[in-house]
Parts: C-alpha cells; structure tokens; sequence
C-alpha cells in the first residue's frame, strides 16, 4: 500500500480506481458473505496486475429497493492497476462467475457483486455497456459510506459533489450499520 501524505491526498482522490463490492447470501465454498468478499479481494490480487491498496469497513446494509430478501454486507476497495476500465471490468465479472454469482434480474440476491465505482476522473458511457462513475453510485449509502472511509475528499467526478455532500442528500430510508465483526 503506497504511503501518502497530506498534500498527496488530492492527487490519491482523483486518481482513484474504487470497486464496490456486496454479498448477501452465503457460498458452499467460503461461508458468510464477508468471508466470500474478502475471498474475492484476494482472488482479484492474484495475478499481480491488480493492487488493493486499501478496504473500507464492512457495512451491513438493507436491500435497495425494500425488500424481503436477507440484508447486504457491503464496502468499498480502492486499487491500483494498468488494465483499462474495460478490462477491469471484465475481470470484475470473471471473479463473480467464479464465484458462483448468476446475473437473472437487477436487485436480487446474490452471492456477490462486483461494480467498478470510479476509475480515476475518466468518464465511460456506453449504451448497454459500461458506465463509469457507477450511474446510481450517488445514491446507494451502501457505497458512499464505504467510500468515505477510503477516500474521504473524493469528488465525483460528473456532479461536482464531494461524498460528504452526497451523503448529506441521501434518502433517510437507506438502513446502514457499520459490521462490528470483521
């Protein structure tokens, strides 16, 4: 993990690449959900082309939109790596097939969830395919509190808005708790 000072803060902000990264249902293979997500952080390591450089805290956090299914364990991990967006995302999606994740409808359950937040300040946007910053990432506390606790003067990097702004205007129907087992 690279060593930062105060001045470099700024500089680590905007050159930040930042997965969010949830779970809420249990794997034969690695148990509870933050088993299974540190599993993945580490699988992602592996080939030596992609750094954690830093993991948020643990958030369980209640389904968005409400519903029945079991609460979420969520966080957020800033990296560093020379793949481009396009190929971290398709690495993002091979670790979630290998770990068992099935993409059949938005908002279901799911074993694991792998989103590229932001990468840096590049913008992406392509009809049907990827959209860099995360489209609704401005509006999941399950990803701005995490990420807070990453890189606290981030600035995304379409609105203008630090993560404590946005986070002042999050809806007050978000249920987040910050996980006291790690």
């Amino acid at each position: 993990m690279r060593n930062s000072s105060p001045s470099d803060t700024s500089m680590i902000a905007d050159d930040a690449i930042l997965i969010a990264f949830g779970a809420n249902l249990p794997t034969e293979e690695y148990g509870a959900p933050a088993q299974t997500l540190k599993a993945a952080l580490r699988r992602l390591a592996e080939n030596g082309d992609i750094s954690i450089d830093q993991v948020s805290s643990f958030y369980e956090t209640a389904p968005v939109p409400i519903s029945d299914q079991p609460w979420y364990v969520n966080g957020v991990a800033r990296i560093s790596t020379e793949l481009s967006a396009h190929d971290l995302l398709e690495r993002l999606h091979e670790v979630e097939a290998e770990f068992g994740r099935v993409r059949r409808e938005r908002n279901a359950a799911r074993v694991i969830d792998l989103d590229l937040i932001a990468y840096g300040r590049e913008l992406v946007r392509e009809e049907g395919g990827i959209q860099v910053p995360h489209p609704r990432m401005a509006e999941r506390a399950f990803v701005l509190l995490p990420l807070r606790d990453v890189v606290a003067d981030w600035v995304h990097p379409v609105l203008s808005r630090t993560v404590d702004d946005l986070i002042s205007d999050l809806p007050a129907d978000q249920q987040i708790r910050k996980q006291t087992n790690g």
